[in-house]
C-alpha cells in the first residue's frame, strides 16, 4: 500500500441524492468499514444505517477476479426518536457512531448508537426456506385436521436471497450524558461507551448492567473545567485504553491498575506555545477524535486546526504534528460567531500506518505521507465524477496574489465541511461523507 503522497487518486462512486435540497435526515453523520473492507456501513442524522458491500467481478481480459463497485446490500431503521419522560427531553435518532465486529461466522455483527441507546445489530444472509409442514399450508395457514391424509418430512428449498437486518441485544439507560464514541475490545467480548463525564465498560452478551470505568463529573457541576471527547481500546492489549478531552489532554488507562480508571498510567499533552495564546486558544486544542494505529505503537489525535502522532512511549510532546487548515488561523473570529469553530473533524490511518486523513471545509479532506512528509489537499465535488478520474490537488492561498489554480481562504465554504472519513483496511479506498453524500475514491489503477 503506497503512501498518501505518492498515489494518484481517482474517483470512483457517488452514494446518495444529487439533488441540491438537503433533507436534514439524510445527512450522514457516521462511516466504518469492517475488518475486511469487504463491507461498508453509514449512518444518518434520521437513524438509518446503509449497509454497501463490494461486489467481485471477473475480468475477461485478464482471466481472473476485479474487485468490483460498493452497492447496497442491506438497510435498517436503526433508532427512532424518544422522549424521556423524567427530564422532558427529546433523544434524537442520529445515529452517533458504527462499530464492526470480527466477522466469526457467515453472518456480521455491528454495533449502533445514538444518544443514549446502543443496539448490537447481527446481519445476515438467507436464501432457503423451509416448507412441507403438517400443520400449516406454504402460506403459514393453519391446516385443517380432515385435511391431513398422511405425515409430511419438512424440506427446505431454495429461494430469492434476502438480507435480514435483526437487534440481537439493546444496551440502554447507562449514560446520562450524549454518547460521543463506542469502541470494541480486542478480547470481542466487551466495549465501551463514552459520555461527557463517563465510560462505562460492557459485556457483549450482557445488556441490564455495565461498568463504569472512567467518571470526571466533580461534585459541584460549576466545578466542570472539561468533558470527554472520544474515547478507543488498544487494538491488541484488551486492559489498555484511551480517551481525549476538550482540554487538548489524552489519558491512557490501565484496567489492570483499579477498577475505576480516574487515575491514568499516562497523560500526552502538548505544553501551548505562549506566543499563540489567544481567546479561541482553548476551544482550539479540544481534541475532536482519536485513533490508535492498526500497530497499537501510535495515536493520533486531531483538533480543530491540526492532527498529531503520539508514540505511546513518549507522552512529552507529539513526534509528528500535521497542520490541516492553518491558514484559518486568521478567521477564528468568525468561525466562533457561526459556530464552525465547534465542529468535530475525525480522523483516520491507512491500513499499514504510513498514511493519515482528515477533514476539512469547502469539502476538502487532507491526506498525509508519514514517511515522505508529503500533504495533499483533495475536494470531494459533484464535477469531478467522471469513473476513474484522477482529483486535482487543491491549494488555499491567504495572501492577495492568487495564482492560477489556488482558492482564496476567503471564498470557501464553511457551509461544505468533511467531518466523517473511512480508509480501507487493506487497500488504498476511502470513504468520504460530504453532507448526504458519500464518495468513494480510489487508487489509480495501473493503465
Amino acid at each position: 500500500m503506497a503512501g498518501a503522497g505518492e498515489t494518484s487518486w481517482c474517483f470512483s462512486q457517488l452514494k446518495g441524492t444529487v439533488e441540491e435540497d438537503v433533507t436534514e435526515a439524510d445527512i450522514i453523520s457516521t462511516v466504518d468499514f469492517n475488518h475486511d473492507g469487504e463491507l461498508l456501513a453509514t449512518g444518518d442524522k434520521g437513524g438509518r444505517v446503509v449497509i454497501f458491500q463490494r461486489e467481485d467481478l471477473f475480468d475477461q481480459q485478464q482471466q481472473q477476479q476485479a474487485r468490483g463497485e460498493y452497492n447496497v446490500y442491506s438497510t435498517f431503521q436503526s433508532h427512532e426518536p424518544e422522549f424521556d419522560y423524567l427530564k422532558s427531553l427529546e433523544i434524537e435518532e442520529k445515529i452517533n457512531k458504527i462499530k464492526w465486529l470480527p466477522r466469526h461466522n457467515n453472518a456480521h455483527f455491528l454495533l449502533s448508537t445514538n444518544d443514549k441507546t446502543i443496539k448490537l445489530w447481527k446481519v445476515s444472509e438467507r436464501d432457503r426456506r423451509w416448507t412441507g409442514f403438517n400443520l400449516k399450508d406454504d402460506d403459514g395457514l393453519i391446516r385443517e385436521n380432515n385435511s391431513i391424509q398422511s405425515l409430511r418430512i419438512p424440506h427446505s428449498t431454495p429461494m430469492e436471497l434476502m438480507v435480514e437486518a435483526s437487534p440481537r441485544r439493546i444496551f440502554a439507560n447507562a449514560h446520562t450524558y450524549h454518547i460521543n464514541s463506542i469502541s470494541v475490545n480486542s478480547d470481542v467480548e466487551t466495549y465501551i461507551s463514552a459520555d461527557d463525564l463517563r465510560i462505562n465498560l460492557w459485556h457483549l452478551g450482557i445488556t441490564d448492567q455495565s461498568f463504569n470505568i472512567v467518571d470526571i463529573k466533580p461534585a459541584n457541576m460549576e466545578e466542570l473545567t472539561e468533558v470527554i471527547t472520544a474515547a478507543e481500546f488498544h487494538p491488541k492489549q484488551c486492559n489498555l485504553f484511551v480517551y481525549s478531552s476538550s482540554k487538548g489532554t489524552i489519558r491512557l488507562c490501565d484496567m489492570r491498575a483499579a477498577a475505576l480508571c480516574d487515575q491514568h498510567a499516562k497523560i500526552f499533552e502538548e505544553p501551548e506555545d505562549p506566543s499563540n495564546r489567544s481567546f479561541f486558544s482553548e476551544i482550539i486544542s479540544s481534541i475532536s477524535d482519536v485513533k490508535f494505529s492498526h500497530s497499537g505503537r501510535y495515536l493520533i489525535s486531531r483538533d480543530y486546526l491540526s492532527v498529531k502522532v503520539w508514540d505511546l512511549h513518549m507522552d512529552s510532546t507529539p513526534v509528528e504534528t500535521f497542520q490541516v487548515h492553518e491558514y484559518l488561523r486568521s478567521k477564528l473570529c468568525s468561525l466562533y460567531e457561526n459556530d464552525c469553530i465547534f465542529d468535530k473533524f475525525e480522523c483516520v490511518w491507512n491500513g499499514n500506518d504510513s498514511a493519515i486523513m482528515t477533514g476539512s471545509y469547502n469539502n476538502f479532506f487532507r491526506m498525509f505521507d508519514r514517511t515522505s512528509k508529503r500533504d495533499l489537499t483533495l475536494e470531494a465535488s459533484k464535477e469531478n465524477m467522471k469513473p476513474l478520474q484522477v482529483l486535482k490537488p487543491r491549494k488555499v492561498c491567504t495572501g492577495t496574489k492568487r495564482k492560477k489554480d489556488e482558492m482564496s481562504v476567503d471564498s470557501l465554504d464553511f457551509n461544505r465541511k468533511i467531518l466523517h472519513t473511512a480508509w480501507h483496511p487493506k487497500e488504498n479506498i476511502i470513504a468520504v461523507a460530504a453532507t448526504n453524500n458519500l464518495y468513494i475514491f480510489q487508487e489509480k489503477p495501473p493503465s
